[in-house]
């Protein structure tokens, strides 16, 4: 009777989840956010946050030093529970770790003189731009989505529509404060410590705690002009994203949504002050369409010249997590609910992945895809056409950025700058014999032949060697021994692989 009754449920969770979500998931994720704002403010309204960051990266000071007279018997990871992060993907490492509590969610300091702000790690980019949006600034790169925070777009990386131009979050970076596996805080530029300063992005916490970090601003204007060019061939697309790239001097943003292997729309965007109101597009209100629906709109004729307000452009993929929320709620996108249910979207990826029975786990690890292959620009073509047969998930996401000839773990691999794309793939496969293991190896190795990267975030299937093929750890591996780190923090590998089955032993 008890097996019936958890067959049921489990049936219902699975098929009806969207009622969950909806009437559960939804209201909580927006009083979160509700109080969340509101206590953000207060504190950087009261200038408080600088005086409480000094006692909190000491908590943090301390719980390293007990951690050394403990016997330093197991390696360190933050005490953050691996639900709560943006990734959809679990972190079963935690489990056998020494955890450190870090609080650190304050922006702590706007210096428009020297054009800086400096905020804690847990700090998110929703957080950022309600902060300087309206005292007219903004980062160089900020990434879409609303939660991200800086300390997982340092550790592991951000990227946004200006990175054509500015490259990726980590070289927007100043400085960072940190707390290293003896105890002792420092802080790293490329004038001091540039050894430290280039290994930590994309280092996943093995080097030691991040305590906050100097981030460059710029003036922020009030909308931004966004223009739409669909195109209706793989080859056009090519080109069309590739000219709009490379006219840096006109082109603040650039963006790709390709909605088949043919036909995609190429989007290009300037901030300015001014804007014709009758083209005036409020996107973030809760009723308005979802930003990806919107932009298919483009091909009947809708006009193609838009204005944005600033902070509605920077987050315009958030409320549907680019495309992946009609996988859960499939009319959330009908205008009967976005005007009655959509002011409480979307909902937080951490209460989704908390509240995930094992059948939901191991549905979407084998019925879905979330990547981003950071490949060379001029292997875009081939990329689409790769993950067209591999995987063939629609829409796909085109996002240029730089890579400059700097030490660290990513890099241009020449002596000069090198333009890359990001090609995100977000959904369920369409393919009939999708595996994913031997799919994501298949693309996995296709990037490493390009000389690309993967994102951390999503599954690895990688090996041992073939991530570090990938991945550049000279600097990196002379870091962690100067720092003596092998003894307090894991490598990169051990916290981002796919354990199955240690990648059958190395393959």
């Amino acid at each position: 009777m008890f097996d019936q009754f958890d067959l049921f449920v489990e049936h219902v969770l699975i098929n009806y989840r969207w009622l969950f979500v909806i009437f559960f998931l939804m209201p909580i994720s927006l009083a979160f956010d509700v109080f969340y704002y509101t206590r953000n403010w207060i504190v950087f309204k009261l200038c408080s946050a600088p005086k409480l960051h000094e006692k909190k990266i000491r908590d943090v000071q301390r719980q390293v030093k007990e951690w050394q007279e403990s016997g330093s018997g197991r390696q360190m990871c933050t005490a953050r529970p691996g639900w709560q992060t943006m990734s959809f993907k679990q972190a079963p490492y935690k489990s056998s770790m020494y955890k450190i509590n870090i609080h650190l969610v304050d922006v702590l300091e706007v210096n428009v003189e020297e054009r800086y702000v400096r905020v804690e790690p847990a700090a998110t980019m929703g957080q950022l731009t309600a902060t300087l949006v309206p005292l007219g600034w903004t980062l160089p790169v900020l990434p879409e989505m609303d939660d991200l925070t800086v300390g997982g777009l340092v550790m592991g990386t951000g990227i946004e529509t200006s990175s054509h131009k500015f490259g990726l979050f980590q070289h927007i970076c100043l400085a960072y404060e940190i707390v290293l596996s003896d105890g002792s805080i420092v802080t790293c530029s490329k004038e001091s410590d540039p050894d430290l300063f280039y290994s930590i992005p994309w280092s996943y916490g093995t080097l030691g705690f991040l305590l906050s970090v100097k981030i460059q601003i710029i003036p922020a204007l009030k909308y931004v002009k966004l223009e739409y060019e669909p195109v209706t061939s793989l080859k056009e697309a090519c080109e069309v994203f590739q000219r709009q790239t490379f006219q840096k001097d006109d082109n603040q943003f650039v963006e790709g949504l390709m909605f088949s292997k043919e036909q995609g729309v190429i989007m290009t965007g300037n901030m300015t002050s001014t804007a014709e109101e009758h083209l005036v597009n409020r996107i973030g209100r809760w009723y308005k369409p979802w930003f990806f629906k919107h932009v298919q709109t483009k091909f009947n004729g809708e006009p193609r010249t838009e204005y944005i307000p600033l902070r509605d452009y920077y987050h315009r993929h958030t409320r549907s997590y680019f495309w992946e929320v009609q996988d859960i709620i499939s009319f959330g996108n009908h205008p009967l609910f976005r005007l009655l249910l959509g002011w409480m979207m979307p909902p937080k990826v951490s209460l989704l992945k908390l509240t995930q029975i094992p059948a939901i786990k191991k549905q979407y690890e084998q019925k879905h895809v979330i990547q981003d292959l950071l490949v060379p620009i001029e292997h875009l073509r081939d990329s689409i056409l790769k993950f067209d047969k591999a995987v063939q998930v629609y829409p796909l996401w085109l996002c240029p950025f730089k890579l400059k000839p700097e030490p660290g773990l990513v890099n241009s691999r020449t002596t000069k700058e090198e333009m890359y794309v990001d090609v995100g793939v977000y959904g369920v496969p369409k393919v009939a014999n999708f595996k994913p293991v031997e799919t994501t190896r298949d693309i996995e190795e296709f990037v490493r032949k390009v000389k690309g990267y993967q994102m951390l975030y999503a599954d690895t299937y990688t090996t041992r060697t073939e991530f570090r093929k990938m991945f550049n750890h000279s600097l990196y591996d002379e870091v962690r021994t100067r720092l003596r780190c092998k003894e307090a923090f894991p490598e990169i590998y051990d916290k981002v692989k796919k354990n199955y089955k240690a990648v059958a032993s190395e393959l």
